[in-house]
């Protein structure tokens, strides 16, 4: 067969591309779910500083590793998640055509370095999109809102970003996702799931994680104007990441407060709504200091990168007390 197309997919103008491929997927099995209950029900929110050994400029995510959430998703909801991985091109097209050609998306992790609809050429092998179709040149994709929604790629491209190795890859991992007739209500799973994420972010292992991470970004920021190759590209590559790089906005915060903002439309409990608050102030926040990182990368101004760690060191107390708040969620539907 040279060409086949999985029929009523529904690209929308989402933000963050785990949950954009995870929202095809369920949609074409009928569970349809905003993209923040998506992030929130998976526990999604994290966050990271990042200055491995080779690394050109430090890296700043605001999330759960690449697929986390999915698995997270999938066993607190009963789903059935299959996942194939291979290290042979041929078998990773077969594990894609099949479900395709049975009339059902694939969702895929990838490098976007790879993909020809992509502005911008930068490596993050943590890319995940649904792939709905293919002919004998290209394949048919879902993407973001900000990479164009429903957009096409070669075949070629798709298989090099496939297989590419490094950090975040995965061996052309492609996967689909079952909803079982006696899949659990996602209301009765946001306790869980709040409770879970506040757990691993303020018992965080390392001081480059969580709250702590935060405050140690507090502490290095106000240097990136020597560490930077290129201040100028790089403090505005990292502010971009930061606001608009798939985030939804503050560094996936304002992500995460529209999660907890309808949790406080079903679940009664104080400390729900303290968390909703404080973490509708970080996102706001976060903004903030991306918009100071991006402002000293054009003017080469250091002391904007000063008062970016004084939000920094803010946050971090912020996101510490909302998390203690969200860790005792209990409520009652």
């Amino acid at each position: 067969m040279t060409a086949s197309i999985v029929k009523d997919i529904e690209p929308r103008g989402t933000q963050h591309c785990e949950t954009t491929a995870l929202g095809v997927l369920l949609r074409h099995q009928g569970l349809d779910l905003p993209e923040p209950v998506l992030f929130g029900l998976g526990s999604g929110l994290s966050f990271v500083y990042w200055d491995g050994k080779g690394m050109p400029f430090p890296f700043l995510g605001g999330r759960v590793k690449p697929f986390e959430l999915t698995r997270n998703l999938a066993a607190r909801l009963g789903l059935t998640l299959t996942v194939q991985e291979t290290a042979s091109a041929r078998r990773a097209w077969e594990n894609v055509a099949a479900p395709i050609e049975a009339g059902r998306p694939v969702g895929l992790q990838l490098d976007s370095f790879h993909l020809e609809y992509f502005g911008t050429k930068v490596h993050f092998g943590g890319h995940v999109v649904a792939m709905y179709g293919y002919d004998e040149h290209d394949v048919l994709l879902v993407d973001t809102g900000q990479q164009g929604g429903a957009v096409r790629t070669s075949r070629e491209s798709l298989a090099a970003a496939r297989s590419e190795r490094g950090p975040m890859t995965a061996r052309n991992r492609s996967f689909t996702l079952d909803v079982p007739a006696d899949t659990r209500p996602w209301q009765e799973q946001v306790v869980p799931a709040v409770r879970a994420c506040a757990e691993a972010f303020v018992a965080a292992p390392i001081a480059n994680l969580g709250h702590r991470g935060i405050e140690k970004a507090g502490k290095l920021v106000p240097g990136w104007m020597a560490r930077a190759g290129d201040p100028r590209r790089d403090l505005a590559q990292a502010a971009l990441l930061m606001e608009k790089g798939g985030t939804g906005g503050g560094l996936f915060r304002a992500l995460y407060r529209d999660f907890l903002g309808a949790c406080t439309g079903l679940v009664d409990d104080p400390h729900l709504r303290t968390g909703h608050r404080l973490y509708a102030e970080a996102a706001g926040l976060w903004t903030d200091v991306a918009a100071l990182v991006a402002k000293a990368g054009e003017s080469g101004d250091a002391t904007l990168l000063d008062r970016a760690g004084t939000l920094l060191r803010d946050l971090s107390r912020i996101e510490h007390d909302a998390m203690q708040a969200l860790r005792q969620t209990e409520g009652s539907r």
